[in-house]
């Protein structure tokens, strides 16, 4: 039976739902664990199980995305399958891991971490959202690129206007407009840059996905300019987000965030506890091929599922306790959790797990560590309290602090 809109189940585009989506995650899970609904014209899942599934399992695909990213983005990796997805994630996914990611990358992750907090270090004070983490993942990609420092400013606001396209789920026209002139303004700014760099290799990320090939096959041109802008968006966006709701979440806790101070190996288990506890993305669709039962009724084929990964990673049928922050918890396995095996959905699984997981790790990991060097007794200023925003993908509007200047 396929179920139909209730209308005392939660709105995911209510006002209460954006000021607190872990009340309604809640009710969702426990009551209506399959909802139609009708605005965005999707069928929402909340439950761990059905999420986890629509991750792995072949039958869900992830055409949703011709009409989601491709507008914004150009045809990405993202929209493949077969030969076709496994090629292509050949061609990119060595640059974000092992000695690629640690000998070339890591060195360019240092460097902006360090310049970023050199502007506050002595000031006693900074905004960690506006002075840092907005900043850091976007100037690193950039730099790994091999793109201009002084365009900067320009790489910021064209993943700001994608992101809020794909945000978009009211449809807002304006939003939409924008978000399609970063498309093209995007194109115009790099496809001249991957032609000169065709000619020019160098041993920055945009000369090493020029010069790839697997099989006889490379990436064109537009492949590479539609990766450029996924990996701009996505991972600015999500590492922003991961790194400001880490230190938060660190700071409402502070017996764990003294833990962490002490030993920083820790700070990997923190990163991943927030990925469950608060995730940078809240949701990503799917498409089934064909009709699948889920918990509560079915979906048809050709539909889009709405999977609530903010709403999975709090399910009391797969954690203890799961609306407490507790990185020591053991029913999540840190080693495991920037992996295609991890225990939490955050950055989805199967074939489609996010390839630039591990640069995410180093990035916040580094980041972290730095900025408890920098500020070892950082605070947050009397009486104020961390407000999340967003409902596609959220995390901390400010992150104001106060801290002893080092020496």
């Amino acid at each position: 039976m396929t179920p139909t809109a209730q209308p005392q189940a939660p709105d995911i585009l209510s006002p209460e739902f954006a000021a607190d989506p872990y009340a309604a995650y809640r009710a969702m899970r426990e009551h209506f664990p399959l909802i139609h609904h009708e605005a965005t014209q999707s069928y929402i899942v909340s439950r761990y199980e059905d999420v986890q599934r629509a991750f792995k399992e072949p039958v869900f695909t992830t055409d949703n995305y011709d009409w989601q990213l491709e507008p914004v983005h150009g045809r990405t990796i993202l929209q493949m399958s077969g030969r076709e997805h496994a090629v292509h994630r050949a061609l990119v996914a060595p640059a974000f891991r092992g000695n690629t990611l640690q000998e070339r990358f890591l060195p360019v992750i240092e460097r902006n971490a360090r310049e970023l907090i050199d502007g506050f270090r002595d000031r006693g004070s900074t905004d960690l959202v506006a002075e840092f983490a907005t900043l850091f993942p976007v100037y690193v990609i950039a730099d790994m690129l091999g793109l201009d420092k002084a365009d900067h400013p320009r790489f910021h606001g064209w993943y700001t206007s994608i992101i809020a396209f794909l945000s978009n789920l009211s449809g807002d026209e304006e939003v939409t407009a924008a978000g399609l002139r970063t498309r093209d303004e995007f194109a115009a700014y790099m496809l001249p840059i991957i032609r000169e760099r065709r000619e020019n290799l160098g041993d920055d990320l945009l000369s090493t996905l020029c010069a790839a090939e697997i099989d006889g096959t490379r990436m064109t041109d537009e492949d590479i300019k539609a990766f450029c802008s996924l990996l701009l968006t996505a991972g600015g966006e999500t590492t922003d987000k991961a790194i400001a709701s880490v230190f938060a979440n660190l700071l409402a806790h502070p017996e764990q965030m003294a833990a962490v101070r002490a030993d920083r190996s820790l700070i990997g288990r923190a990163f991943a506890e927030t990925l469950r506890y608060t995730p940078p993305v809240h949701m990503i669709m799917r498409q089934p091929a064909e009709d699948v039962e889920f918990s509560g009724g079915t979906v048809p084929a050709g539909a889009t599922v709405t999977c609530l990964i903010g709403a999975a990673n709090r399910d009391t049928e797969r954690y203890a306790e799961p609306d407490t922050f507790n990185l020591f918890r053991e029913d999540l396995t840190a080693q495991n959790a920037f992996t295609a095996a991890a225990d939490h959905l955050a950055f989805a699984l199967g074939r489609h797990f996010c390839v630039g997981a591990l640069l995410a790790k180093a990035e916040v990991e580094t980041g972290l560590d730095m900025l408890l060097d920098a500020m070892p007794d950082a605070r947050l200023p009397e009486g104020f309290t961390p407000a999340e925003q967003g409902v596609f993908t959220r995390g901390p509007l400010s992150l104001p602090l106060e801290f002893t200047p080092a020496g």
